[in-house]
């Protein structure tokens, strides 16, 4: 069982990612055509991102440190706390690891792409996503309040560590992932509004448009 602190943290976040970032998700799996026996998701929260990849999947796996109401009855279900506890699932044992919005949420990055890596399969792929700090509100909020937009006080503790593009890259190479790439959500809020660009707006500037980021690449085959 998680303890308090954790558990506290955890559930801070909502356990729900927005729509643009499953769509992210989703559309970089369709755009690699990446179909498998086995997902896992860590850090899957109410396991929002189920419904959207259950046609690519046989078996989903949701690993988070509370089970959240609403987590689907059908899908698979691990406890733990991601920041000290290793997975308990066979190693090389996924056809595709994701991990949404989650690594902002703990203490070591690295050792968590580690542990992402150790559960894909030779061949396969892992997507990681979170708050991109270089879109044009994220460093517009930093000149002014000297925070990343995601960052804020009132994120704390929930939100740990702000990770760069540039980070997310190194971190995949060092933990051996091929074919690395990074995507955008396209979608961000317009600053000192509610309202978000069009989507045919943030595809020509996704850096600076996109709220949250993702990053892919695939475990060498051998």
């Amino acid at each position: 069982m998680p303890n308090t602190q954790v558990e506290v943290r955890a559930r801070r976040s909502g356990g729900i990612s927005n729509n643009a970032v499953v769509q992210m998700v989703c559309r970089a799996m369709q755009r690699r055509e990446l179909l498998g026996e086995r997902l896992v998701d860590v850090g899957c929260g109410t396991g929002n991102l189920y419904p959207h990849v259950r046609a690519y999947v046989s078996r989903y796996v949701g690993v988070d440190a509370v089970r959240y109401e609403g987590f689907p009855c059908e899908a698979e279900f691990c406890q733990l706390d991601l920041d000290t506890g290793e997975i308990p699932l066979a190693p090389a044992s996924a056809d595709i690891v994701t991990a949404v919005e989650v690594i902002e949420h703990l203490e070591n990055p690295r050792d968590f792409v580690r542990k992402l890596v150790r559960l894909a399969k030779p061949g396969g792929w892992v997507i990681v996503t979170t708050p991109n700090q270089l879109s044009l509100l994220s460093l517009l909020t930093l000149v002014m309040k000297q925070r990343f937009l995601a960052f804020q006080d009132v994120h704390y503790p929930a939100h740990l560590t702000a990770l760069l593009e540039v980070d997310l890259v190194r971190i995949a190479k060092e933990c051996g992932l091929v074919a690395i790439e990074i995507e955008y959500s396209l979608q961000s809020r317009i600053p000192l509004t509610a309202r978000h660009y069009p989507t045919s707006v943030s595809r020509c500037c996704p850096r600076a448009l996109s709220e949250n980021v993702l990053v892919i690449g695939r475990k060498p085959a051998t």
